[in-house]
């Protein structure tokens, strides 16, 4: 089929795919890419600018660079790469059981959602049946990742990894860090799980050290105190720059009602936890937590819930 030239690659890419079709390191490539909302969006925009091709798909006509899986498969060059930026459960599993029936032998799947590891596990072997490779990729950096990059956790066969990593590389930060092949095939979801709940831990702190602040008498400017801590201590860290943002915002929170979700990944790392004999006090407390935010209308939970507008865009409920 006639082939229109795409966003971001000149005919110098068209060359190197045509001289190296398995993609090399650095090489530019082609990707499709399934869900454009949030992530998945500003993930094609960033991949684009590093001077890859990437032909989205949403459901979302107006987001969409084709208007079905089937049209997204035919855009693309064999062997192909897609990867899929949907929420976990149902919504993968229909994705992935519909690109198994679309693609060829020799083409990957890249989950790059929140997937549950043993999901992964699961897609890998349906795939593998049918000759198509897979690789689960644990991404975090939320509304920031555009301009500061994603890290990426990624699991799969060392062959599968090397295909898509031009796309690791053109997502992950700037530098030596910020991206890492973890493993097998659900070892990129389970090493973000275990982030995600370290991240449950770490803001519960910084929430519970919020309201002692705010309590007492003696201290009359909380805002200043967490702003003082972004230098020269042992608890700095990009939630703690966030903490200060949502602050200079709404100096004592008090446009928000404390209460929090939790995206399922704190349970999933508490149920790990218990799988293997694993004792995470600090992020079991931290999940509990957030369940008490649904009973009232809790202090903590403000700032757990400014914190999570601030480095994810979620959805916070004002008073």
């Amino acid at each position: 089929m006639g082939r229109a030239a795409r966003p971001g690659v000149g005919s110098d890419a068209g060359k190197s795919r045509e001289k190296s079709p398995r993609r090399l390191r650095n090489h530019l490539m082609e990707l499709g890419l399934v869900g454009l909302g949030k992530m998945g969006g500003n993930m094609r925009e960033r991949i684009r600018r590093a001077g890859h091709t990437v032909i989205g798909f949403d459901r979302n006509p107006d987001l969409a660079d084709v208007h079905s899986l089937s049209e997204l498969v035919d855009s693309l060059q064999a062997p192909r790469v897609v990867w899929v930026m949907v929420p976990a459960g149902e919504a993968t599993q229909s994705t992935v059981d519909e690109l198994g029936e679309l693609l060829s032998p020799g083409d990957i799947v890249v989950d790059g959602g929140n997937s549950r590891w043993t999901d992964d596990e699961k897609h890998g072997a349906e795939l593998a049946a049918k000759g198509i490779g897979f690789v689960d990729c644990g991404v975090s950096g939320g509304v920031w990742g555009l301009e500061n990059g994603y890290a990426l956790m990624y699991g799969g066969a060392p062959e599968h990894v090397a295909a898509v990593q031009p796309v690791f590389d053109a997502l992950k930060p700037e530098g030596d860090f910020g991206a890492v092949h973890a493993g097998k095939i659900g070892a990129g979801h389970f090493a973000k799980m275990v982030h995600n709940g370290i991240e449950y831990a770490m803001m519960q702190a910084y929430a519970e050290g919020w309201e002692l602040l705010e309590k007492v008498d003696s201290v009359t400017d909380v805002r200043e105190v967490f702003r003082s801590w972004q230098e020269g201590t042992v608890i700095r860290s990009w939630l703690l720059d966030l903490a200060v943002n949502a602050l200079d915002d709404d100096e004592h929170l008090e446009g928000l009602k404390g209460y929090a979700q939790d995206s399922g990944e704190g349970r999933w790392t508490v149920e790990a936890a218990i799988d293997n004999a694993v004792p995470l006090p600090a992020i079991t407390a931290s999940l509990f937590a957030r369940f008490a935010s649904r009973q009232d209308d809790s202090p903590q939970m403000k700032m757990i819930a400014a914190l999570r507008n601030q480095f994810g865009g979620h959805a916070v409920e004002k008073k």
